[in-house]
C-alpha cells in the first residue's frame, strides 16, 4: 500500500526531481494476533506470541505486528477483530476455536483483508484455517504414560468437548493401553481454556481418585504445577515446552511450532500469492514437536517414544489404525485401516474401553 503524500505548493515544485528518483517507500504489511489468553500463559497464547516474534524476526521493517491478548470467545472477539480490521490490519491471525464465527462475520465486512481462523473448519474466499495434528503427539505421551503409570490410572483435563480435544483423548489412551492392557483413563472437563484456579481443581480431583499421571488440553502450566505437589505423579507440557517443571512432574511436551506457518502466511501476503487454504500438519512437518523426554522417563522407553514419534513423521504410522471400535463396541476401523481426516476433523465419539461420556 503506497503512502499517501500530500504536496505542498513547495513540494509540488519538486515533483519533476522526485520522478526521477526513488519509488516512495511501502508502508510496512500490518500483521494481527488475537488471543485467547494472556502471552504468559506458558501454553498456547504464549506458543502463538512465539510465532508472532518469528514473523517480526524474519521480516523485520517489512511487516508491523499488533495483537491482542485474553480476549473471550464470542462477542468480545468480533468487536476486537473489527477493531483491529478498522486500524489498518492487512492479514490477522484468530487463534481459538472459538473465534470461527466471530471470524467469518467480521471477513464479511472487510473482503480487503485477509484472515486465518486456526483449528476451525469454516473458510470463505478471504478466510484460510490451519490446525496441527496434536493427536500425534498425543499417541507419543500416551506411550510414556502407559509405561510409567503404576496406579493404571490416567488422568485427563479437557477444555471443551469439541473434536480436537477428543482426538488427543482417544490417541492418548489408545497408544497408553497398547503398551499396558491394564490402563484406565478419567476425564475432567474444565470448560475453560485458560483459568489456573480451575485447571488446578480438576488435577487435584485427579489425583485424589489415584491417578499418577496427569495431561492437560488446557493452557496454563497450573496441572503440572498441581502434580508437583504429590511424589510420585508425572505430567507433560502442553503447548509450550513448560520446562520450569522438569525433569519431574513434567516428562516432556508437545510443544505447538506456528512460526514457520505464520512466516509462509505473511510471505504470500507479501507476494500477492495468498488464497484461502486449509492447512493441518503434524510431527513430520514440524508443526507438533516433542519435547524433550527427561531422565526420569526409564532409556528403554525412551526409545520407544522416540521411535513412535519417528513413525509418525515419515508418515509410516498412523496413531488412528485399526482394529479400533467405538466405545460401545461397534466396529470403527478394520484391521490396518487408517482413519479419514473427515471423520477425525468431526470426531464426536471415544473409542473403546474409555468409560463415561462426551458432553453435548
Amino acid at each position: 500500500m503506497q503512502r499517501r503524500t500530500l504536496l505542498t505548493s513547495t513540494a509540488a515544485a519538486l515533483v519533476a526531481v522526485s520522478l526521477a528518483g526513488p519509488a516512495l517507500a511501502q508502508e510496512p504489511l500490518k500483521v494481527g494476533f488475537i488471543y485467547v489468553g494472556p502471552i504468559g500463559d506458558l501454553g498456547w497464547s504464549y506458543q502463538h506470541d512465539q510465532g508472532r516474534l518469528a514473523v517480526e524476526k524474519e521480516f523485520g521493517d517489512k511487516v508491523e505486528t499488533v495483537y491482542l491478548e485474553s480476549v473471550p470467545e464470542g462477542a468480545d472477539a468480533e468487536r476486537a477483530l473489527t477493531q483491529m480490521a478498522m486500524q489498518g490490519a492487512d492479514l490477522i491471525f484468530t487463534t481459538s476455536f472459538g473465534y470461527m464465527d466471530a471470524t467469518i462475520n467480521v471477513a464479511a465486512r472487510f473482503p480487503d483483508v485477509k484472515f486465518e481462523h486456526a483449528t476451525g473448519y469454516k473458510r470463505a474466499g478471504n478466510v484460510a484455517t490451519y490446525n496441527a495434528r496434536f493427536y500425534e503427539g498425543r499417541a507419543v505421551m500416551g506411550t510414556i504414560a502407559g509405561r510409567m503409570t503404576r496406579s493404571n490410572k490416567i488422568g485427563y483435563i479437557g477444555s471443551f468437548p469439541i473434536p480436537e480435544v477428543i482426538q488427543g483423548i482417544n490417541s492418548t489412551f489408545i497408544h497408553a493401553r497398547k503398551v499396558n492392557p491394564d490402563v484406565e483413563i478419567s476425564v475432567v472437563w474444565a470448560y475453560t481454556w485458560f483459568d489456573p484456579a480451575k485447571e488446578a481443581d480438576a488435577a487435584r480431583a485427579l489425583i485424589e481418585q489415584g491417578v499418577d499421571v496427569i495431561l492437560a488440553h488446557t493452557d496454563s502450566t497450573a496441572p503440572l504445577a498441581e502434580a508437583a505437589k504429590t511424589p510420585g505423579v508425572i505430567g507433560f507440557g502442553q503447548a509450550s515446552d513448560m520446562l520450569d517443571f522438569a525433569p519431574s512432574p513434567r516428562v516432556s511436551s508437545i510443544i505447538d511450532n506456528w512460526g514457520p506457518y505464520y512466516i509462509e502466511r505473511v510471505q504470500a501476503v507479501l507476494d500477492g500469492t495468498w488464497t484461502s487454504t486449509d492447512t493441518w500438519a503434524g510431527i513430520g512437518e514440524g508443526a507438533v514437536v516433542i519435547g524433550e523426554i527427561t531422565d526420569a522417563v526409564p532409556a528403554e522407553v525412551k526409545a520407544e517414544a522416540e521411535a513412535l514419534a519417528a513413525a509418525i513423521a515419515d508418515k509410516s504410522y498412523h496413531p488412528f489404525t485399526g482394529p479400533l471400535n467405538r466405545q460401545d463396541g461397534t466396529p470403527w476401523l478394520a484391521e490396518g485401516e487408517v482413519a479419514d481426516d473427515a471423520t477425525l476433523a468431526g470426531m464426536n465419539f471415544y473409542v473403546e474401553g474409555i468409560k463415561g461420556d462426551i458432553p453435548q
